[in-house]
């Protein structure tokens, strides 16, 4: 669904603004932490009601299945905790955004986790809450994982569905050249600041539930 957009489903008006939606988005590292790394994008739709030809990661909405059956062991224990700070509107499950997180990650991209990848392999990296006033809004988890967990060939996109175009593999200063939503540019460059070796003060959050924005660290 291109990062935080979905399929939308009534109107979901509440007190005369766009309800928040939950959402889970995935960044795909790939190649050398300290040198080369890439990550995953594709454009949005020049359609799109959000986000209209923007270049994002893939995510969308979690939807009712995700919180039915949630995938098991996909996150470490602090992530889980970091994930319930801070509730917006009935959050779905810590397992139930990480499950929505691969869902989407296979329905745009085509791509799986491994049967075989190591345990956790899903790291909560960030959560951004849009304003309001925006034609979608959403309470959006940012889940990093490395390239190697997934199955198959990382360059084989036959299978993705085409809500997302132009996927490619982009390097974390390049990708800044693209027509990025503002929030992707400060998750990029979290990224990189967190492989040059900048130390861990928790999980950004840029929380726009309220009448005031907020900054804070999970």
């Amino acid at each position: 669904m291109g990062e935080t957009d979905a399929r939308i489903r009534g109107t979901g008006l509440t007190a005369g603004d766009e309800a928040i939606r939950h959402a889970a988005t995935v960044v795909i590292l790939r190649g050398d932490r300290q040198a080369g790394a890439r990550v995953l994008m594709g454009q949005r739709g020049a359609a799109a009601a959000f986000m209209p030809s923007k270049y994002v990661f893939p995510g969308g909405a979690v939807d009712p299945a995700d919180s039915a059956a949630p995938r098991q062991g996909l996150l470490a224990p602090d992530c889980a905790t970091r994930l319930g700070l801070h509730p917006v509107a009935q959050p779905p499950a810590p397992e139930a955004l990480a499950t929505a997180a691969l869902r989407e990650l296979a329905e745009e991209t085509g791509l799986h986790l491994s049967p075989t990848a190591p345990p956790a392999p899903l790291r909560f990296v960030f959560r951004a809450i849009t304003p309001p006033g925006r034609s979608r809004r959403f309470d959006a988890r940012f889940f990093l994982i490395d390239a190697s967990h997934l199955a198959g060939d990382p360059d084989d996109f036959s299978a993705a569905s085409d809500e997302l175009s132009h996927l490619h593999w982009i390097g974390l200063s390049e990708a800044r050249s693209l027509d990025l939503p503002f929030i992707t540019e400060v998750v990029l460059a979290e990224l990189a600041a967190r492989l040059s070796g900048a130390p861990d003060h928790g999980v950004p959050f840029f929380d726009n539930s309220g009448p005031v924005p907020t900054f804070r660290r999970l």
